[in-house]
């Protein structure tokens, strides 16, 4: 039997929501990721970084922006203890600016994904994938990166189905 490893970036704060700003206790992707949880039983990994963006929405868009501009590879708090203990990897991340945050490239560059398979999953408001999915497979060139799911975050806490159906 494979172990299943969860391991998202999630901003709660203030997001842009259904076409306005709201402050989220929990972000969107950390929800998806939770619900991602309870269907398999696999382990929940937060991706954090070392010094998070701003909790203003504008802020952090500038922060995120500046950051894929320049290339940044943020230093994050965290690592998962041992990542040969999982076959499969789900990837949750929100959509900035056309890809996955920074800090989820600085993950992926930190380990070998050879052999493993990548499941990788998204929150938006409009924007789908974008460039992710070829950024995965570019940065982890011998795992097997599997149909992705794009959730418009609005919608996240409704999406439930929609994520077993693609599980």
């Amino acid at each position: 039997m494979s172990r299943e490893l969860i391991a998202f970036y999630s901003r709660a704060d203030e997001n842009y929501w259904n076409g306005t700003l709201k402050t989220l206790r929990v972000g969107n992707t950390e929800t998806a990721a939770r619900i991602i949880a309870g269907i398999t039983g696999g382990e929940l990994f937060h991706i954090e970084q070392l010094h998070p963006y701003s909790k203003d929405y504008n802020e952090c868009t500038n922060e995120a922006k500046a950051d894929r501009e320049r290339g940044a590879r943020p230093e994050l708090r965290a690592y998962p203890e041992n990542m040969n203990a999982y076959d499969v990897i789900y990837l949750g991340f929100p959509n900035y600016w056309g890809t996955m945050p920074m800090a989820v490239f600085t993950f992926l560059e930190k380990f070998d994904f050879s052999g493993k398979t990548i499941k990788p999953f998204c929150t938006h408001e409009g924007s789908g994938f974008g460039e992710s999915i070829s950024d995965i497979e570019r940065l982890c060139p011998g795992a097997k990166v599997e149909k992705g799911l794009a959730i418009r975050g609005c919608r996240v806490n409704e999406a439930r189905h929609e994520i077993e159906n693609w599980i």
